[in-house]
């Protein structure tokens, strides 16, 4: 005994190590006893057991085991009978299994109930009758009924006593397999005549303490001499049936034989089974023995059957024999599939080797027919692994993507190897949760997109769209503008992106001549956590509208100056006259320019180009073509619909430029409005107004300047000629063509030497030069009024025209002819008179004046003369002034026909520097006449 309690501890050590924990508890327990501490025996703790979601798995059997997940300990949850779990089985055990998730584990827990007396030995029939003869030979032997004790072990049924002993002794013997069978024999021979009626008490007694007992009368008769008993052919019979067996089968028949005759040797066929199921799945005809199938024969409840039978004569003799019935299996069972534990969702991040569902395969049948395995469906990345006996663990066997397989239906299938083979199957659903490791893709590498300038804001260019193979929120895309910069601005001004929809809006209307194209990037983010995303290059490209007019270049247009191109009149046909140059700021075919002669003076003698607008003669000029020609050309896009721009060409057919002077002086210009007509007449009226004040300002300080100096002067006493100095005109045509406008200068002269009083004349006046030598003569009253008089009109006349010079005509530095850089337009402007040249027009001039003196007669008072130098347009005069000499009261003015000159040229003779002669007045007449007499 103290080896097997060592055993078993050895044994519950060994269980506790491997993951098994065995526990032994006396059935009939009552409800919420303790059964073991299982947390402590498989070394979990408490609370390993909540968050696992510890339970007790038992299969299709009752649950008579609870777990309390509180305290780690095993109960009982209901009454335990040994008898009804097990029957006659030994040892019986629960065999449990603890499942615990997160991660899953399996434990294995075996609860062997032992055994309790609570049951008595029991006979079946409380009455057994026999009719025995009383020629019964001493040792006759009768068999008894067993009696039934559903305890097991010690507390099952150990032994029988018959009392009284009188007659008769108990007899039992020991089967193999530890049964008993009960004899009752004869020690006494009988003897009808003293005792016809026998009655003994059988009685069964247990091992348990205390010791049970149940009885059972004996009631015998007895009977006349029947001196032999039936015998049996064998003691034993084997027999074997498949289970399922059809009723009526025959299982085997048993024979008896009887040496009496008459009734005494007619045998009778009894089956004497009473403590289990063989009297309702077998029956023996009692006449001839034969044992045929009444029930159902099932081999997953019973493998193997014993069925005593009896044979009996009318003499009341009896034999016992029985037979051993061996049930063999077919495979009439499916395997049973039962699923443990399992996940319905398991997230995409999770690699190998994680346990999704726990299944119990379970099969019946024995032997081949009960061997099971279990297979899933291919190509999916999960595999079957048996963790123990008929339990199997459904594990990922690879990395899942969501994004390629959202769920799986894995179709277990467990088939048995019986033959033909039987399966069952089930379809375990996954579902696959998402993990945000997809960022969003673009369907293009790149967009390129069009849309027309001048747009409305806020127009819709284009759709960028980005695909997330992630679900829900990790698919949520948004779109977003990155920053930078286009052309130094913010290319959020120019572009917007809808953050939903990836619709990219124009912000502003756009100018193809500001720019043609740009690029930015747009980013696609998801809305997982942390977001994932991706950038596209997008490039927009402005199309050109016709929304601009072509723009000459030249001829330059100016409304205060004439552009004149010469022709000379030997031009052949096809000259090249000028050419218009223009520019359109579009593109393409906005940009493709057609010249067409829109006016001329005559269309006879001039066109344009259509593509190159050169204008040429188109035959050869005569000397009846006019000098002034305007041309009108327009300049014409090839836009839809077209813009044009027009040009007027002012053409001059002539051999010389004073031919084109003449002829252009009073030529007109057109002028041009523009559509802001408005702001350039009011920007205009304050730029004259600002000039206005400035010039009346610088008038008023030149006067001033000249007061002032002209009192230091005369509060010195200086008697040094005045002779001021004005630059010569001068007329920059350049190569534009542009005749500059003619500047008058006034003159102004002094009425009294002694006095510094200016009176101002304008230059094309007719001068007087009053002489008094004696200092006291006086201007009479008809001189002094014609004298005014001349004044007079000499300011009502215009300005000669004299004074404008052509390209070539420019004034020379000393009244030479200008050089040729000058001539050219090359040369520095004129430069003031040295001193040298004054003092050489101071002498000229006082000889000028002798030579008029000398003239008048000595009676005379005062007298007015002309002064008329002769020029040509080769030496004009560099200034004009009038010339104070000194010692005299004379003062020399210029010729109002012709412009002043102080200083003649010493080189020229008079005969050279004739100029044209023009209408001379009476003065200049007579004066002429008196230098001839001379």
């Amino acid at each position: 005994m103290a080896r097997q309690v060592l055993l078993f501890i050895w044994f519950l050590s060994l269980s506790s190590a491997l993951g098994q924990v065995s526990y032994s508890i006396p059935e009939e327990m009552s409800k919420g006893s303790l059964v073991g501490n299982i947390a402590q025996d498989l070394g979990l703790d408490v609370k390993r057991l909540k968050s696992g979601k510890a339970r007790i798995y038992t299969g299709d059997s009752a649950e008579y085991i609870e777990l309390n997940k509180d305290r780690g300990v095993l109960l009982i949850k209901e009454r335990i009978d040994r008898e009804t779990l097990c029957g006659q089985t030994t040892p019986c055990a629960l065999h449990l299994q603890i499942i615990v998730e997160n991660p899953m584990e399996l434990y294995s827990v075996t609860v062997e109930v032992t055994d309790v007396n609570d049951h008595l030995p029991s006979f079946k029939r409380d009455e057994m009758r026999f009719r025995i003869s009383e020629s019964a030979v001493t040792g006759a032997v009768f068999a008894l009924e067993r009696a039934m004790d559903l305890d097991v072990g010690i507390n099952g049924l150990q032994t029988y006593s018959l009392k009284p002993t009188d007659n008769f002794a108990l007899k039992l013997q020991t089967q193999p397999d530890g049964s008993k069978i009960v004899e009752m024999v004869l020690q006494k021979q009988l003897d009808r005549e003293k005792k016809e009626h026998l009655s003994l008490v059988l009685t069964a007694i247990d091992g348990g303490n205390p010791q049970l007992s149940g009885t059972a009368q004996i009631h015998i008769t007895v009977l006349d001499a029947n001196d032999n008993a039936p015998v049996f052919t064998q003691k034993i019979y084997k027999a074997t049936i498949v289970e399922n067996a059809l009723r009526g089968t025959v299982l085997t028949t048993v024979s008896a034989s009887d040496m009496d005759e008459g009734s005494y040797g007619k045998i009778k066929y009894l089956i004497t089974n009473t403590i289990d199921a063989v009297p309702e799945l077998f029956e023996i005809n009692e006449e001839n023995g034969e044992v045929r199938v009444t029930g159902i024969i099932d081999y997953e409840k019973a493998q193997h059957y014993q069925i005593h039978v009896q044979a009996t004569d009318d003499g009341g003799l009896t034999d016992s024999s029985k037979i051993d019935v061996d049930v063999r299996d077919i495979n009439d069972n499916k395997p049973l599939i039962n699923i443990i534990s399992k996940l319905s969702t398991i997230s995409e991040q999770f690699g190998s080797g994680t346990v999704v569902t726990m299944i119990n395969v379970q099969d019946p049948d024995a032997g081949e027919n009960g061997k099971i395995h279990c297979t899933i469906n291919e190509n999916i990345p999960f595999t079957l692994t048996s963790t123990n006996t008929n339990f199997f663990s459904l594990v990922t066997d690879g990395d899942l993507d969501r994004e390629r397989d959202s769920q799986y239906n894995i179709s277990v299938i467990c088939a048995d190897e019986g033959v033909p083979s039987l399966s069952s199957s089930i379809t375990l659903t996954l579902q696959i949760s998402d993990v945000n490791d997809n960022a969003p893709v673009f369907e293009k590498s790149s967009y390129e997109a069009f849309v027309q300038e001048n747009n409305t804001p806020g127009l819709s260019i284009f759709t960028v769209r980005a695909r997330d193979a992630d679900f829900n929120q990790n698919a949520r895309v948004s779109y977003i503008l990155e920053d930078s910069s286009v052309y130094g601005v913010p290319v959020s001004s120019l572009v917007s992106v809808s953050a939903d929809s990836g619709v990219i809006h124009a912000v502003r209307s756009f100018d193809y001549e500001q720019i043609k194209d740009f690029h930015f990037r747009v980013k696609a983010q998801d809305g997982g956590s942390p977001p994932l995303s991706s950038n596209v290059s997008v490039k927009i490209t402005i199309q050109d509208q016709n929304d601009n007019a072509p723009q000459v270049l030249y001829p330059v247009q100016s409304g205060g100056s004439v552009v004149a191109e010469i022709v000379p009149r030997s031009a052949d046909m096809g000259y090249l006259v000028t050419k218009v140059v223009a520019v359109d700021v579009d593109s393409g075919q906005n940009a493709w320019l057609s010249y067409k002669l829109q006016k001329a003076t005559d269309r006879a003698l001039f066109e344009v180009g259509l593509q190159n607008g050169e204008i040429r003669t188109v035959r050869q000029v005569t000397d009846k073509d006019a000098v002034k020609q305007r041309l009108t050309v327009v300049v014409e896009d090839n836009g839809q619909p077209s813009r044009s721009a027009t040009v007027n060409v002012n053409v001059a057919v002539a051999d010389s430029f004073p031919e084109v002077i003449s002829e252009f002086t009073d030529f007109t210009h057109d002028k041009e409005y523009n559509d802001n007509l408005t702001f350039y007449l009011v920007l205009a009226l304050a730029v004259v107004s600002f000039l206005f004040i400035v010039s009346i300002i610088a008038i008023l300080s030149v006067k001033c300047y000249r007061w002032r100096r002209d009192q230091m002067f005369y509060k010195n006493g200086a008697n040094l000629p005045v002779i001021p100095y004005y630059p010569p005109l001068y007329a920059d045509v350049g190569g534009t063509g542009t005749l500059q406008h003619v500047y008058n200068y006034d003159v102004c002269r002094t009425t009294d030497s002694r006095k510094s009083d200016l009176k101002f004349v304008r230059p094309s006046s007719e001068s007087i030069i009053s002489l008094d030598t004696s200092g006291t003569q006086a201007i009479t009253h008809a001189q002094n009024k014609k004298l005014i008089s001349e004044d007079f009109d000499d300011q009502q006349k215009p300005p000669s025209a004299d004074w404008r010079f052509t390209q070539n005509q420019r004034p020379g530095p000393s009244g030479a002819a200008a050089t040729p850089e000058v001539a050219m337009g090359t040369g520095p402007w004129p430069n003031p008179p040295t001193e040298a040249e004054q003092l050489q027009a101071l002498m000229a001039a006082a000889n000028e004046v002798s030579e008029a003196t000398n003239t008048l007669t000595p009676g005379t008072m005062g007298l007015s003369t002309r002064y008329s130098p002769q020029f040509t347009l080769q030496h004009v005069p560099d200034y004009r002034q009038n010339v104070y000499i000194p010692g005299s009261t004379a003062t020399l003015t210029a010729n109002p026909q012709q412009p002043q000159q102080a200083l003649p040229p010493s080189q020229a003779s008079p005969v050279e520097s004739e100029p044209p002669k023009a209408a001379q007045t009476p003065a200049s007449k007579k004066k002429s006449a008196k230098k001839e007499k001379k």
